[in-house]
């Protein structure tokens, strides 16, 4: 008879361990606020990263600091597209270079699910580690990316022209629609890269030693859980090799601002 009250109190408290552990996970409808030392991972800022009222604001100017082809030829980090690309077949250099640009990204420092979806616009939709924008999963309105992936350097990313039809060869908008590559080769494929405008942040195309795909995400490209950064869980993006790459449907949150 002792041995079954053991076995039953043990039992109970197993489950109520269990319970706990469980309410411990972030309702992924609920807000989260993040600490400025996460947004403090942005080591591509022209300016100290900062908080008020209730808004992370952030400086960069959207210049990588890695090698590139579309940087002048006389610029240190000018290196002739070297074929390590894997996403590249057929390398087509645009005729666009990199400038150096005055980007503030105005984020939510507690970001949550937004009541309806706001959908990405082109253009800048977030920000990556070294201070350079994300952009979506289109090469213009709703064409798919398929045959501007053949523009993108060593770092998987490539410029736009400063305006519309403004292509010069010498002026542009560098920008990533997809994985950092040579960010993701340097510090890991499951880590934190970056964050979009609703203030959720974005990490590889790894997790807990799996290869993720647009199947294993929801129709925002995301999902909520525990990460490194947030062991307590949060709705975080992933970027992945097939699209959408980097958001789907829309942001999940409500977005904050990009001026530039």
């Amino acid at each position: 008879m002792k041995k079954i009250l053991c076995f039953i109190l043990l039992s109970f408290l197993f489950v109520s361990c269990s319970k706990d552990e469980v309410t411990q996970e972030q309702n992924p409808n609920e807000s989260i606020t993040i600490p400025l030392s996460i947004y403090q991972k942005i080591y591509g800022v022209t300016s100290e990263i900062y908080i008020e009222n209730g808004f992370v604001y952030i400086n960069t100017n959207g210049v990588p600091d890695h090698k590139s082809p579309y940087f002048p030829t006389n610029h240190p980090l000018y290196e002739p597209y070297d074929g390590s690309n894997p996403f590249v077949s057929n390398y087509n250099k645009n005729p666009n270079g990199i400038s150096t640009l005055n980007l503030s990204f105005k984020l939510p420092v507690s970001p949550s699910k937004a009541n309806s979806s706001t959908p990405t616009a082109m253009g800048p939709i977030g920000v990556s580690l070294n201070g350079v924008p994300f952009y979506n999963q289109y090469a213009g309105m709703n064409e798919p990316l398929t045959r501007e992936i053949n523009s993108f350097d060593q770092g998987n990313g490539h410029p736009a022209p400063l305006r519309p039809g403004q292509e010069n060869g010498s002026d542009g908008r560098y920008h990533y629609h997809m994985e950092p590559i040579l960010t993701t080769q340097a510090k890991g494929k499951n880590v934190l890269l970056g964050f979009l405008l609703d203030g959720f942040p974005v990490y590889g195309p790894q997790e807990n030693g799996k290869n993720i795909t647009s199947s294993d995400l929801d129709s925002y490209h995301g999902h909520s859980h525990s990460t490194s950064d947030f062991p307590n869980g949060i709705y975080h993006y992933h970027t992945t090799p097939d699209d959408p790459y980097i958001n789907g449907s829309g942001f999940y949150g409500t977005p904050g601002t990009i001026s530039n």
